[in-house]
């Protein structure tokens, strides 16, 4: 039997995604050890969660936001069926990876603002730089958020990557290989 393979997801959305990985790994890698690079790496990843945003907004039919926003309830019911291994298939985006693109993009959003932050604080540059010249404690306070939320991100990227798995496996659909290729099964 021969199955009709179909285009999900569209270039920008695979670039942006596999870009994303990278400069984010850089961003968290480098940290204070390599600051230039670490600074720069932020800032990409701060375009590239731009660009998203916009072309959630105005993208193809599989990146447009309102392809993959859910009601809560919907989210907790495709939970529990996961769970039970019976959770339907979508062609897009399922509501818990719709949901975790949101929760993940809002802490990417946040930990390079905070990052930013740091940034006009400690040296008066940037788009934060009206910050110089704040308080240590809120210096202090704003690499604190900073670190926590790289960290929550990384802790989300953990539980991206199961829930990849898990659906790859209930599906018997290789979700990495169709996020290089943008194909999917029909």
């Amino acid at each position: 039997m021969e199955h009709k393979i179909v285009k999900v997801w569209d270039p920008l959305v695979r670039i942006f995604h596999w870009s994303l990985v990278l400069t984010f790994t850089i961003a968290y890698v480098s940290g204070e050890e390599f600051a230039s690079l670490h600074l720069y790496s932020g800032y990409a990843v701060f375009g590239l969660i731009l660009l998203r945003i916009v072309w959630g907004v105005v993208g193809t039919r599989h990146a447009r936001f309102s392809d993959f926003m859910y009601r809560p309830a919907m989210i907790a019911a495709y939970l529990r069926d996961t769970l039970w291994l019976r959770a339907r298939r979508y062609l897009g985006h399922n509501p818990a990876g719709g949901a975790m693109i949101l929760l993940m993009l809002v802490a990417l959003v946040l930990t390079a603002v905070s990052g930013m932050a740091i940034t006009g604080i400690e040296s008066g540059t940037g788009p934060l730089a009206v910050l110089a010249g704040s308080s240590e404690t809120l210096e202090d306070a704003v690499e604190e958020m900073h670190e926590f939320l790289a960290n929550l991100m990384v802790l989300l990227v953990v539980v991206h990557v199961a829930g990849v798995i898990v659906e790859s496996l209930i599906h018997r659909e290789n979700l990495v290989k169709a996020m290089f290729t943008g194909r999917k099964h029909a």
